[in-house]
């Protein structure tokens, strides 16, 4: 079975803490997103965060760590394939 998934905004924020992502809960109930994410910008870089539902987040964003998305390169506002990451 194919997972779904979901071209997303993504954004920085410091209230993240690092390896984690804050999502809206009815878009990881869309995706069946339980606990870890799978992100990929571009078809080639793939980041991994463990998910986490927060209703402050609108549904077409997941927010990220600030530091952690500045040191993998990626710009505040990149818009990115998000899936539930396989086996997780």
């Amino acid at each position: 079975m194919q997972r779904k998934e979901r071209r997303l905004r993504l954004r920085r924020r410091d209230e993240v803490p690092e390896g984690k992502a804050y999502m809206n809960p009815s878009m990881m109930a869309e995706l069946g997103i339980s606990s870890a994410i799978e992100v990929v910008i571009a078809g080639k870089k793939k980041l991994y965060f463990q998910a986490q539902p927060n209703d402050k987040v609108p549904p077409n964003e997941v927010w990220c760590n600030t530091d952690e998305l500045k040191m993998q390169g990626v710009a505040d506002y990149t818009i990115a394939t998000v899936r539930a990451r396989a086996g997780g």
